[in-house]
């Protein structure tokens, strides 16, 4: 992705979005200034039909954001659009006051899990979803050409929405029955120093219950860093220290959600969804409907439901695939096994805060603890091994890749699964495997990760 600084213009493809947006170290391409104006000017020239678009603009904690929204906004503002800046708030927070702010498009500036080094950018359209194909093919187009300016009295103005967080916060809050409850409950909410640490407290806390905060002081360099939904350890500490009934823990940009109950056990996202779709189903509210997971989703989750009757359906990895399959079965439970889920009842994207309060609300109308309510969930061992790479595989290789992935399925026979994918977010390659017994789990990756490795060594020698 080279810029052409003759003509001011990109070489780029539709894999410049990636799965969720776009993401990269921050200082490299594309998160440099001069790209980030770039882009946003492309952005609001995709827009720009026959009135000013209007976009809602959120961020992170990362240090970093201040300067490449600088830079976004810019780019807008210079193709004549209207911007709404929201401060730092959660993902989900941007996609709902898109639609509820009547905006053409909703970005928010993240990178999501990755530490403080990396950036990136998440775009939403306005009905709050992921934005389309044709709307990022249109963004492509416009960083092919050369950035002129709308005339100066066409210019865009940017304001500060100073209400945004109070707006999410009641948002979160009607997610649940009008004058539910969650007195009693005693939580410890992990906001891995990132997006949620602006409104996580309030939300739990008006509707009641105890709320002890730890990973709340982000310093702009520690987002997600030994914290939060991927390193759980402070919080399974804290929920023992102080005798809560549940740890919630998210991720720095607060659209996942992972839990420790009363013991200090981990909860993942396939036992949330298994507890939301148990519920869902005694309260006579699941009709035919079911659960869209992914390829990573355990097997064990997939076995729960099918004993319940509970149809459920797997997609690539990436929460807009799930969205697009619950959209395509009129589902609205879905979600991924690192804490992504969609409640589409109330939600147009993974939201990690409405999330847990559907949880917690489970816990409260039954009377239950998160281990009570697991009880008929058993997970399948599961070992995930990352490959680095140094460069994105070519169709060659991954599908020599898939090739050793299929005669390790044919060893396996009956007694798991077996995933290869790369990462959609960063320069790695994924192994999973799966199995009923946790020792042949751990063998069956082990050979399959070092078979891989060999392989693309000779490859690369050759």
């Amino acid at each position: 992705m080279a810029h052409n600084q003759k003509q001011g213009s990109f070489n780029m493809t539709k894999s410049f979005f990636g799965t969720d947006g776009i993401r990269e170290k921050v200082g490299t391409m594309p998160m440099d200034n001069n790209t980030l104006t770039h882009l946003g000017w492309a952005c609001g020239m995709a827009l720009n039909d026959d009135k000013p678009p209007r976009v809602v603009v959120g961020r992170d904690t990362r240090r970093s954001g201040y300067m490449l929204q600088a830079s976004f906004i810019a780019g807008l503002t210079a193709a004549g659009a209207e911007v709404k800046q929201l401060g730092v708030l959660p993902t989900p927070a941007v996609a709902y006051l898109t639609r509820a702010m009547i905006a053409q498009v909703g970005v928010m500036i993240t990178a999501s899990h990755n530490s403080f080094e990396y950036n990136g950018l998440k775009f939403f359209n306005h009905k709050g979803a992921k934005i389309s194909d044709q709307r990022e093919e249109a963004i492509i187009h416009y960083l092919g050409q050369e950035m002129k300016m709308v005339p100066v009295d066409q210019l865009g103005a940017s304001n500060r929405i100073r209400d945004a967080q109070g707006r999410y916060i009641e948002f979160c809050k009607a997610s649940l029955p009008s004058f539910f409850s969650l007195y009693g409950l005693k939580v410890v909410l992990d906001c891995a120093h990132g997006a949620t640490t602006t409104v996580a407290r309030h939300v739990f806390s008006e509707l009641g219950a105890e709320v002890i905060c730890i990973g709340d002081a982000p310093d702009g360099l520690n987002i997600n860093h030994q914290c939060g939904s991927l390193d759980m350890r402070s919080l399974k500490d804290t929920v023992l220290e102080q005798n809560a009934d549940i740890g919630i823990a998210f991720d720095g940009d607060g659209d996942r959600v992972l839990m420790v109950n009363h013991l200090g056990h981990e909860v993942d996202g396939d036992q949330i969804l298994y507890i939301l779709a148990c519920d869902s189903q005694r309260e006579g509210l699941l009709g035919k409907g079911g659960v869209v997971g992914t390829a990573m989703s355990n097997l064990g989750l997939e076995i729960a439901l099918n004993q319940l009757g509970i149809p459920f359906d797997r997609t690539k990895v990436g929460d807009r695939y799930v969205m697009e399959r619950l959209h395509e079965k009129n589902w609205y439970i879905g979600g991924e096994s690192s804490g992504h889920i969609i409640w589409l009842s109330s939600t147009t994207t993974g939201d990690g805060i409405v999330g847990a309060l559907q949880v917690l609300a489970v816990m409260i109308k039954q009377g239950k603890s998160l281990q009570d309510l697991l009880q008929g969930y058993h997970s399948c061992p599961q070992v995930l091994i990352n490959i680095a790479l140094k460069d994105k595989l070519t169709a060659l290789q991954l599908e020599a890749v898939q090739e050793e992935a299929k005669k390790m399925t044919a060893q396996l026979k009956d007694k798991g699964r077996v995933l290869v994918r790369p990462s959609g977010t960063e320069p790695l390659l994924r192994v999973m495997v799966e199995a009923h017994e946790e020792k042949d789990a751990n063998t069956y990756a082990k050979a399959l990760a070092e078979n891989i490795q060999t392989r693309m060594t000779q490859e690369e020698l050759a």
